[in-house]
């Protein structure tokens, strides 16, 4: 969320003509923060509201992308699209491979926030999945289409517009756009990217305030955290808590200094690999006793699913040894790279944290997985 809060900030700046001010930590670090509330403030306020606010900013940024694509397509010296763009054998090395898969974890993360509130979904039982697998077939299809229509337009080449230029491959869409809509609608685009941040920020807090209020009502943290509002009947502390602590991380890493704001970014990939890595893993075990009946449901359970996290245990393992490399991102401390230490550090730290809390909660990890210790604590108006 500080990262996203930052892309947001910065994208929201350029588009009012504050350029100068975009380059500058203070105003965006409390432009940051001050969406960070906002979001934080719809998202208390309801999951229909979130679902409203979301499906809108979803809107724009497809049709944004769709009008980018088209024109891109439809330009003078667009070059005719080819299958061989889409050949997945055209990696030269296993690591440009893991960093595919740390890239397509980091683009689809957060488009599987349906299933985080499916207990809040109108058919509980359907809904959520089939949102689940809608989700991707429109982010792969969306995806591809404006890919193949920026290499279409702009190729591979280092020089100009050229996709491989080292100034366009921050920002391939503000690159791109003005070239292929004019100045006009090429901030229609802008407006989407920053959009895409702050979406991507709701997606977060509440995707994330769920899960925290799950585990107190198991007894896995303190009861305060099981507070549901009677009205909104969103999580109340958990909320907050979430958007208290990404203003604070923001406010720190930007004090940091920007570099590392930009290598929080690059570690992401690495964090949501290990945990849908784990999630996958714990998908296979828990459903384990599928090997005894073949079948659809031994291969939807456990066999994918254990591919899967084979998958992302073997992109961990070569983008963790790419990232110590001092040269991966922008910073470094004593010869290791930044991103590696911000990605590897956060998941000690996760460790370091539930080993405490295994301490403090030995009945959840003896028998939470059967019992529910505390009740949702409703709070009074």
């Amino acid at each position: 969320m500080t990262a996203l809060a930052q892309v947001g900030a910065v994208n929201l700046l350029g588009l009012a003509g504050l350029n100068g001010l975009a380059g500058q930590a203070l105003p965006v670090t409390c432009l940051g923060a001050a969406l960070i509330a906002l979001i934080t403030a719809v998202a208390y306020r309801g999951v229909q509201l979130s679902a409203a606010v979301q499906t809108a900013m979803v809107a724009i940024q497809l049709v944004a992308l769709a009008g980018f694509g088209v024109a891109a397509l439809a330009g003078h010296r667009a070059a005719t699209p080819s299958l061989a763009w889409l050949n997945p054998a055209g990696f030269h090395h296993s690591g440009s491979f893991a960093q595919a898969v740390l890239l397509c974890l980091f683009i689809y993360w957060g488009w599987d926030a349906a299933l985080t509130v499916n207990e809040e979904a109108r058919d509980r039982t359907r809904t959520p999945g089939r949102a689940a697998v809608l989700s991707t077939l429109i982010l792969l299809s969306t995806y591809l289409f404006t890919a193949v229509a920026a290499l279409s337009f702009a190729g591979t080449g280092t020089k100009g517009l050229g996709l491989g230029a080292a100034r366009n491959s921050a920002d391939v869409l503000a690159a791109l756009a003005p070239a292929a809509l004019g100045g006009a609608l090429a901030r229609v685009v802008q407006l989407a990217v920053a959009l895409s941040a702050v979406a991507a920020l709701l997606t977060c807090i509440v995707s994330t305030a769920r899960p925290n209020v799950s585990v107190a009502v198991h007894g896995a943290l303190p009861r305060v955290f099981a507070r549901v509002h009677p009205r909104f009947r969103t999580p109340t502390v958990a909320t907050v808590f979430t958007g208290v602590v990404s203003v604070v991380l923001l406010a720190g890493l930007s004090l940091a200094g920007p570099s590392f704001l930009g290598d929080a970014v690059l570690s992401i990939g690495l964090l949501v690999c290990a945990y849908y890595g784990a999630t996958a893993f714990a998908c296979a075990w828990h459903f384990r006793g599928e090997l005894r009946r073949p079948g659809r449901a031994l291969v939807v359970k456990v066999l994918l699913p254990l591919a899967g996290g084979l998958m992302m245990l073997a992109a961990f393992a070569r983008s963790a040894v790419d990232m110590v490399h001092p040269g991966y991102g922008t910073t470094s401390i004593g010869g290791v790279g930044g991103v590696f230490l911000l990605g590897a550090g956060s998941i000690v730290l996760g460790l370091l944290v539930t080993a405490l809390l295994r301490l403090r909660f030995r009945d959840f990890f003896r028998n939470g997985r059967r019992t529910i210790t505390d009740l949702i604590v409703t709070e009074e108006d």
